[in-house]
């Protein structure tokens, strides 16, 4: 059973369907922890109900990035991780904490990469009258939301779509296939070779950097 850290900066719901997961033995590994830069990240409270340590980690203690980053390195391999994964964490990772974890960190991000990294992706679909929107869950690298993409999943645009319901329709679709990522890594059939994500040794997407 891998070891999984989780980080999150806010109501934590992809933490729970990947809890959610593995109790159901969908995923070969357990949530050993749960880490996040905001004390009232709804997600700690799933954690703690889920009886898995859970920690405020407050980045105001800290001079700057690289000194937050070394302090959650150190809380996080006090749990021997296999996989780190970022679900909804909200800040953006030092070069030492990215190559500290490389492949074995993983990101899900709200629009079709390489489309719209960043923020405010629902927004910019709209503004852009996209016939579709998507997810991808990707390695992490230290190229912002750049990573070799695992997996996409889209969804057409309806035109009363809003970014709330857009964002609603996103999320149903990234509770199903961050969880299957993460069992892909767990498993060992996913891995990360020259900047490219394989699934037992099949190149997933045509290297984009």
């Amino acid at each position: 059973m891998k070891n999984i850290v989780v980080l999150i900066s806010g109501n934590g719901s992809n933490l729970q369907a990947i809890i959610n997961a593995c109790r159901a033995n969908k995923i070969t590994g357990n949530v050993v922890a749960v880490l996040s830069n905001k004390a009232d990240a709804y997600g700690l409270e799933r954690a703690k109900i889920a009886n898995i340590p859970a920690y405020f980690v407050d980045p105001t203690l800290y001079n700057d990035r690289a000194d937050y980053d070394k302090a959650l390195i150190e809380q996080i391999d006090a749990y021997q991780p296999d996989i780190v994964v970022l679900a909804g964490f909200m800040r953006i990772l030092s070069p030492d904490f990215v190559t500290h974890y490389q492949h074995k960190l993983l990101n899900i991000h709200p629009s079709l990469l390489p489309k719209y990294p960043g923020l405010h992706t629902h927004r910019q679909v709209l503004a852009n009258k996209d016939s579709f929107h998507g997810i991808t869950v990707h390695f992490v690298t230290e190229e912002l939301d750049g990573g070799p993409m695992i997996i996409q999943a889209r969804i057409p645009v309806l035109p009363d779509d809003t970014e709330q319901s857009l964002q609603t329709r996103i999320q149903a679709e990234e509770y199903r296939i961050y969880p299957l990522a993460i069992g892909w890594l767990a498993d060992e059939r996913l891995k990360m070779q020259n900047n490219q994500a394989f699934l037992d040794g099949i190149a997933l997407f045509d290297n984009l950097g």
